[in-house]
């Protein structure tokens, strides 16, 4: 038998050949060693992990024929664990191979739980938070005691969150009962390849490898352009204009995913597309995370039998899924982000070989250029890199429960395993200490309350000896935090999915909304559940979610500054994009100025509304959000001033009744670099920002309870709690690491301080043109649009006014 004997016989079996990377990774695996493998999409990744894994488990197959765990395969999204299950049950079915497979998320049922629990697959395909569900119960040690792989599927997606901090506390653990355990991640899109394979593997990377796949993945990105610049938008979000195209690209295609970048998007352009094209009805369906499982299954199953010619879908969909029916993707709006697109775009072509192509349908005339800009990313490989979360007791806190529900835990023994992962790596001993302080009696705030002691210890172990809290704990473990879900289900008793519950508070019964591609009439409230029943209305209201707007990134914001440079240059006229915006820069021009790379422009306008400064570092919402704040309050340290602000992707506004000093203000260092930190703290309520994002952490760390299944707490009720201990510990126990993380928190990955602080000392290097204007610009346009809000009094519907605004009246 030769080396790599199963692989060379399925490869056989489809006229295929190995890529190099894949034959690569089988002889690392069986090497023994852990690592992570880079290759682009389509290419064959899961082929690559899983033909090592069966060849390892076939030279040492167990003497016992009773099953064990031996693979653990975690994925970020249910429809790419479905995707892996579907890959790999093939694989073993052509070559007869007696190793069972199962797949266990959210949807699993309690059933089918059982069964695995009591005879184990030898492969399960899971999610971060079904494998510390596993952990939190009884005997899990045994479980896994005789695992030997863990494969950690879209490890990019994963480690710019949370619960890639499950999952490093998770592999902590599992490498603790199994020294010998090989770690693999998998990904496609990332620019921090070395720090991503660092993160996985901790303090446990040596004699780990880097696998990069020598194969360049072609991706065509074609931007849908209007039929005149002119009658498109300075201004929007939707791209319905573009509506038309969009149908006659589903129409010339076998099968299409269009992506939108947030669910309420996906369920107006469902909508529309049934509204202009009603012959799509029964063709076209709808996927995103809200929609029921029975829904989800059968959308992916339609795509996978070729039933479907379109999918209106969020990033449910956009993570190594293969459907090989599709062949064209859609993105409605920019995805702010270069890899995201590329991720998006590979769901077409995905084999090996084929071209990723995509249609990119701006929402807006500036837009356009981002279609730009992400090709040149693509070309120049400046693909965005991941931050790893660092220092999240919230999570610490909760992982530490779970063990205590299960087995229970020796301090020292878990203390140094999670200082052995990125992220607890500098916890210190008297950090720990108060973790431990924090569980047992409730740390110095609380602990007059018996509900916050959840952990006793029995003998040296901390264990959780409550039936009720570790009831609650189970129901509670995740790090995905949103706004409490309420369930959605049709007179007839059958469930379409959830939807936030701020939205279904404002529904009055009789009032009609669209969901699952349905319109809905609101009947009552039962618990939390919404009795809906189909309704023949032609209008509705679209169900809204939280946190829908994606900021730009620091690579695609640089690309943007490059882009509008390049305008000077002869090289725009081979550029589409650029030379279909030629009229809207000479506008802009003409107007105002068109800023150089290494220009800030600033624009001056007043209007009825008062006095606007705008100014536009293209650095994104986020940042934008600080850097006005941070202006707002330096300005009113020259003079007494008030200010109201407004910002997108591509600059921010000051608005202010009296004129703002800006000549002045630049001269006195605006924008330097310097004390940014106490500048921020000052300026945009420090203490807010840090109480919102502690509602986060409250509920992730075991504070605040959403209620059990069918029964959430209302939304109000937790925020009230979460703000409750916030004030406690800002009032008393101010080392509390939760409130610092808070803070943190706030600061690195609200206001993005590292690159806030990048753009200002990149500003302070630059030319600052400063043009005063009679009528709005192309670039404040925008801005001014979104600010449109704080016109209280008017009676001029919001048409109207913008109408005004395009004239310069």
């Amino acid at each position: 038998m030769s080396e790599f004997d199963l692989a060379k016989r399925w490869f056989e079996k489809q006229n295929w050949q190995p890529h190099a990377f894949q034959k690569e990774t089988w002889q690392h695996i069986l090497d023994g060693k852990s690592g992570l493998l880079n290759a682009p999409t389509g290419s064959g990744k899961t082929y690559a992990l899983w033909f090592g894994i069966m060849q390892a488990f076939q030279n040492h197959k167990p003497q016992t024929t009773n099953s064990k765990l031996h693979c653990l395969w975690i994925t970020p999204l249910r429809a790419l664990s479905k995707e892996i299950e579907l890959a790999t049950k093939r694989i073993n079915n052509d070559l007869d191979l007696p190793y069972k497979i199962a797949l266990r998320s959210g949807d699993t049922s309690t059933k089918e739980r059982a069964e695995q629990k009591k005879n184990s697959p030898q492969a399960l395909i899971t999610t971060p938070e079904s494998v510390h569900v596993l952990l939190s119960q009884k005997g899990y040690p045994d479980y896994f005691k005789n695992l030997q792989f863990v494969i950690v599927d879209e490890w990019h997606e994963l480690m710019g969150s949370k619960r890639g901090v499950q999952t490093e506390l998770a592999i902590s653990r599992l490498r603790a009962l199994n020294p010998n355990l090989i770690v693999w991640g998998i990904s496609a899109t990332i620019g921090n390849l070395e720090e991503a394979k660092h993160v996985l593997l901790g303090e446990n990377e040596a004699n780990s490898v880097l696998v990069r796949a020598n194969i360049v993945k072609k991706t065509k990105i074609e931007t849908v352009f209007p039929d005149k610049l002119e009658e498109f938008p300075w201004a929007g979000h939707l791209g319905i204009k573009l509506l038309d195209k969009v149908v006659k690209i589903i129409n010339k295609s076998n099968s299409t995913l269009i992506f939108t970048n947030t669910r309420s998007f996906a369920e107006i352009w469902y909508q529309q597309l049934l509204n202009v094209a009603p012959d799509l009805a029964g063709l076209i369906a709808m996927h995103h995370g809200s929609l029921g499982e029975e829904v989800r299954h059968w959308v992916e199953e339609a795509l996978h039998d070729g039933r479907l010619k379109a999918v209106v879908c969020t990033s449910s969909l956009d993570l190594g899924v293969d459907f090989q029916t599709v062949d064209t993707v859609v993105q409605i709006g920019s995805p702010k982000g270069v890899a995201r697109m590329m991720q998006r775009a590979g769901r077409s072509g995905h084999r090996p070989g084929a071209i990723s192509s995509i249609y990119f349908v701006p929402t807006h005339s500036l837009e356009i250029i981002e279609g730009s800009a992400i090709r040149q990313a693509i070309e120049n490989q400046e693909i965005e890199s991941r931050e790893p979360y660092v220092r999240s007791f919230d999570v610490l806190i909760q992982y530490l429960v779970t063990l205590a529900v299960s087995e229970g835990f020796s301090a020292n023994e878990i203390y140094h395993e999670i200082i052995q992962t990125h992220c607890f790596n500098t916890v210190s001993p008297q950090e720990w200490a108060w973790c431990l302080e924090f569980l047992h009696k409730g740390g110095s705030s609380l602990g007059a309350y018996d509900e916050f002691q959840k952990v006793d210890i029995v003998n040296g172990i901390y264990k959780v000896t409550n039936r009720r809290i570790a009831l609650r704990h189970r129901f509670s473990i995740g790090t995905i935090v949103s706004d409490s879900m309420v369930k959605i289900t049709l007179m007839s008793g059958k469930y379409l999915g959830t939807i936030e519950e701020y939205f279904v508070s404002r529904l009055n019964p009789g009032d009609t909304f669209f969901f699952a591609g349905m319109n809905l009439e609101f009947v009552k409230m039962v618990d939390m559940s919404a009795i809906v029943r189909k309704s023949n209305s032609k209008k509705g209201q679209i169900p809204s979610y939280q946190g829908g707007r994606m900021p730009l990134s620091s690579e695609l914001s640089n690309l943007i500054r490059l882009k509008v440079d390049s305008y000077y240059h002869s090289s725009h006229r081979s550029d589409k994009e650029l030379e279909f915006l030629k009229p809207l820069f000479e506008t802009q021009i003409r107007r105002s100025y068109l800023p150089r790379k290494e220009e800030l422009l600033i624009e001056k306008m007043k209007t009825k509304n008062g006095f606007h400064i705008f100014i536009y570092p293209f650095e994104g919402r986020l940042v934008h959000e600080g850097m006005a704040a941070i202006l707002s309050y330096r300005i009113g340290q020259i003079t007494p001033i008030t200010f109201s602000l407004a910002m997108n992707d591509y600059g921010f506004e000051l608005l202010s009744d009296q004129e703002i000093p800006i000549e002045l203000a630049i001269e006195k260092g605006v924008f330097s670099a310097k004390n940014l930190t106490e500048d921020v703290m000052h300026s945009v309520n420090g203490v807010e920002m840090a109480r919102r994002r502690f509602r986060d952490i409250a509920q992730i760390g075991g504070l605040v309870f959403q209620g059990y299944p069918g029964k959430g707490l209302k939304t109000r009720h937790i925020q009230a709690n979460s703000q409750l201990f916030f004030n406690v510990f800002e009032n008393y126990e101010k080392e509390n690491l939760l409130l610092l993380q808070a803070y943190d928190e706030a600061l690195n990955f609200q206001l993005e301080l590292g690159r806030m602080t990048l753009a200002f000392t990149r500003i302070n290097t630059q030319k600052i043109i400063i043009k005063t204007m009679e009528r709005p610009s192309p670039f404040c346009f925008p801005i001014l649009v979104d600010g449109l809000s704080r016109d209280k009094f008017s009676n001029e519907d919001r048409e109207a006014r913008i109408q005004k605004m395009i004239e310069g009246e």
